[in-house]
This record gives C-alpha cells, sequence and structure tokens, in this order.
C-alpha cells in the first residue's frame, strides 16, 4: 500500500491591487510504502505535540495538531529527529501567482487540481504495488468541489495506473491524520522558500524532498 498525504500553503487569490494574497501558493505531496511508516509518523505527531506544546506544567489550552504557520523551528526539529530514519519523500509544485494566466485565476477550483496533478505527476504511481494507494487530502473543500477532485485525479492516473490497482481517496480532518499534519509541516517549510525567501526549516528535511518546482504557467 503506497500512502498519499496531501496540503497546500498559501491562497489562491489574485487581487494584488486592494488585498494582500499570498504571492505564491505550493502543494506538497508526503509519499511512503509501508504501514509501519504511517503508525511511526503518528506516533512522532503525537510524542511533539505531548512534549512540546501540551504540557501539563504550563498548558493553558489543548493544542489538537501541529501546524506549519504556527509552530517554531526548535519543535519542528524536534519532530524531524523522530522521522528522519524513516523512508518517506516529499513532492511539490509551487505556483508562481502573479505569472498564472487570466483563465486559471478565474477558475481557482481547477487550478488547485491542475497544481495537484502536477505534484502527481512527479511521483513514480507506475510502480504501486497491488495492495493499491491511499490518498489522503486536508478536508477544506465543499462536496461538489471534492468530487471534481476526486473525478480529476481518478480520470488522470486512469492511464498510469493497472486498473487492477485500487485507489482510495479520502478527505480528512487533519486534526485527526498525523500525516496530514506531518505534510503541513513539510509544505510550509517549501513555500516560506519562495514567499519569504527562508529555507532555514527546509534546509533541515531537504534530503527528503525528491523533487520540487516553481510553476510559471
Amino acid at each position: 500500500m503506497w500512502y498519499l498525504y496531501l496540503d497546500e500553503s498559501g491562497d489562491l487569490g489574485f487581487d494584488f491591487k486592494n488585498k494582500h494574497p499570498s504571492k505564491y501558493f505550493t502543494i506538497t505531496i508526503l509519499c511512503f510504502q509501508e504501514a509501519q511508516v504511517n503508525r511511526e509518523l503518528g506516533y512522532a505527531v503525537r510524542r511533539t505535540l505531548f512534549r512540546k506544546l501540551n504540557q501539563r506544567s504550563h498548558r493553558k489550552c489543548l493544542i489538537e495538531e501541529l501546524k506549519g504557520a504556527h509552530t517554531t523551528l526548535d519543535i519542528k526539529k524536534y519532530l524531524y529527529r523522530q522521522i528522519q530514519h524513516i523512508d518517506f519523500k516529499i513532492y511539490a509544485v509551487t505556483l508562481d501567482k502573479q505569472k498564472t494566466m487570466r483563465y486559471a485565476r478565474d477558475n481557482k477550483a481547477w487550478l488547485y487540481n491542475y497544481v495537484a496533478r502536477l505534484v502527481l505527476d512527479q511521483i513514480p504511481l507506475e510502480n504501486v504495488d497491488r495492495k493499491g494507494i491511499k490518498f489522503i487530502i486536508d478536508k477544506s473543500k465543499g462536496r461538489l468541489e471534492i468530487a471534481r477532485f476526486n473525478d480529476y485525479v481518478r480520470q488522470h492516473l486512469h492511464s498510469r495506473l493497472n486498473p487492477d490497482i485500487p485507489l482510495f481517496i479520502a478527505h480528512e480532518n487533519s486534526k485527526l491524520q498525523s500525516g496530514l499534519q506531518a505534510v503541513d509541516m513539510f509544505c510550509s517549510g517549501i513555500f516560506q522558500k519562495y514567499e519569504h525567501n527562508k529555507t532555514d526549516w527546509l534546509n533541515v528535511f531537504a534530503s527528503k524532498v525528491s523533487q520540487e518546482q516553481l510553476y510559471q504557467g
């Protein structure tokens, strides 16, 4: 079984004159192939929450999940030390929004799906075993957008996957999925490289990044 966890950083706003949207938009997929890796990743996330963010001695309110945008570099490093021995890979595409075509700007759902597709194109899914793929996405879309996203992904992967290979797609609450919290942490590091020219966190996990590219379409 292959596990894919997808999350994004930034936004798809394009009103640069009257508002303050992000300049870039990043989609990242965390990929690995063993259920044991999934368990170890989950344990590391829960341990980080318990030991670094929810210590009883100075806890005012319970923090339910790790978020890359709100977690200190020291805590990110603590998490990474626990999982750096695990075999996983990171794939990402960052959209340069100021160079995005008008059609794409006016079709944000399509644009999101297309960027996600570009990330999937980086992953050697032709090598998936017969147990299939479990593709988990942070639940942030409405019912119709979820259905369209799922259809888009299935149609795109149809030519790449053996028809006997099962593909499970689920949109989950990140509070309940440690893999989504982990990919959120990594996604923020790649996003910060472009948005704020900061690579302190990215440099820590750079060896796990299999592919990442800037898209200017």
